[in-house]
C-alpha cells in the first residue's frame, strides 16, 4: 500500500505541476477523503499513515495533505469534497468505496482519484486507481499468451459486478471459449451445478446410444 500511495502522489504532483503555475515556493494542496469515523473508520485511518509514510519518502515540503471524514456515505463525502475545493483544492484522493462518489460531479473542476476498482457510472471527474475488472483480464490474456493457453472459459456471478465484467470482456476482445453465469447463493449454484451435471449425462448417453433402425 505504501508502494501505491508514493505512486498516487508522484502522479498528482505531476499533475498540479503541469495543469497549475506553481512557483518553488507554493504549498501543492491536496484533499484526502477517506471514512474516519463509524465502521470503516479503521481503513481511513491505515490510509492515513501509509500516506504520511509516502509523504516523508517523497521529502517535498510543498506537498500538503489535508484529510477530511467521508463517514462512508455519499452526501459526507460531496460535503467535505466543497469544503477543499472553497479552500482552493482542486485534486482529491479518494473516496474510498464507490458509493461515496455517486454524488462528486457537482464538483466539475475536481479531480478524484478514488480506491474503488469499479468502472461503471462512475462520475466523470472520478479516476478510478482499483484494481478493476479491465486490468484483470488484460493480466489474464497476458499469461494465456505465455502459456499458449487457448480454450478458458468465464465464470460470471450474477452480481452488482456482472454488467462490469461482461463490458470488461468486450472492451479487451480477449479471446475465450464461453461464458457461464453462476447465482451466488449456494443451494442455487449446487442445482446450477447439478443440472449441468445431468444434462451431459443425457447427451453422453443420447451419443453413445446406436440408432434405432
Amino acid at each position: 500500500m505504501k508502494t501505491l500511495f508514493k505512486l498516487l502522489l508522484y502522479l498528482l504532483l505531476s499533475f498540479s505541476l503541469f495543469n497549475q503555475n506553481i512557483f518553488a515556493s507554493e504549498k501543492i494542496r491536496i484533499g484526502l477523503i477517506v471514512p474516519l469515523s463509524g465502521d470503516n473508520s479503521l481503513i481511513g485511518e491505515k490510509i492515513i499513515k501509509s500516506m504520511r509514510m509516502a509523504i516523508n519518502k517523497i521529502n517535498d515540503d510543498r506537498i500538503e495533505i489535508i484529510p477530511k471524514d467521508t463517514k462512508s456515505n455519499p452526501i459526507d463525502a460531496l460535503k467535505v469534497s466543497k469544503e477543499l475545493y472553497k479552500d482552493g483544492v482542486k485534486i482529491v484522493i479518494g473516496p474510498v468505496f464507490n458509493e461515496s462518489t455517486k454524488y462528486l460531479d457537482d464538483l466539475e473542476d475536481v479531480t478524484f482519484i478514488s480506491f474503488t476498482n469499479k468502472l461503471i457510472d462512475n462520475p466523470k471527474n472520478v479516476i478510478s486507481a482499483g484494481v478493476n475488472a479491465i486490468s484483470q483480464l488484460q493480466t489474464i490474456e497476458k499469461f494465456k499468451d505465455k502459456n499458449n493457453l487457448s480454450k478458458s472459459i468465464f465464470l460470471i456471478p450474477k452480481s452488482q459486478f456482472k454488467k462490469e465484467i461482461e463490458e470488461a470482456i468486450n472492451k479487451t476482445k480477449i479471446k475465450h471459449k464461453k461464458v457461464f453465469y453462476y447465482d451466488r447463493e449456494p443451494t442455487r449454484l449446487t442445482k446450477q451445478i447439478e443440472d449441468k451435471i445431468e444434462l451431459k449425462s443425457i447427451f453422453r448417453h443420447k451419443r453413445n446410444t446406436p440408432d434405432n433402425v
